[in-house]
């Protein structure tokens, strides 16, 4: 786990708080509790949760719905000194997507054993066929978003 710098330390609370609510806002439609915000310059751009099921398309992770939004925002598909904030590790499809936007620095809540690509699977970051690789901060809203998820999953079992 990589720490941010202390001038983000402070700062990130903002952001990974609107991402949590939007991972709330998913968990309430009964999607899967995951919430994403791009951020440029202090200003939010986008936020979103996941719509997977709502939206009927498997495509539909809070990362790819924020990336697209901020994108259509900034009249860019290259999102250059925008940060995203998620409250769950990456998986494969929205890691390439914040590389090929070109975030500029990723901050994560919770890792993700199963389906992340940044600290696990298949690190996308690290691969030398990655593009372009963000700054990656984890940990950040880390209690939160696990419970989030953890209870989430609990009352489906």
């Amino acid at each position: 786990m990589t720490k941010p710098p202390s001038d983000t330390r402070d700062t990130a609370a903002g952001p990974m708080a609107l991402a949590l609510e939007q991972a709330r806002a998913a968990a309430g439609r009964g999607e899967v509790p995951v919430g994403a915000v791009v951020v440029a310059d202090g200003e939010v751009l986008a936020a979103a949760g996941n719509r997977t099921l709502e939206l009927r398309d498997p495509t539909a992770h809070a990362e790819m719905l924020a990336l697209r939004e901020a994108a259509a925002r900034v009249g860019s598909e290259r999102l250059i000194g925008c940060d995203l904030y998620v409250t769950l590790e990456p998986c494969p499809m929205c890691a390439a997507a914040i590389s090929f936007a070109r975030i500029r620095r990723l901050y994560f809540g919770a890792g993700d054993v199963k389906g992340g690509a940044v600290e696990h699977g298949v690190r996308l970051y690290a691969s030398p066929t990655c593009h372009h690789a963000p700054e990656v901060y984890s940990g950040i809203g880390e209690t939160a978003s696990a419970a989030l998820l953890r209870s989430f999953f609990a009352a489906r079992r």
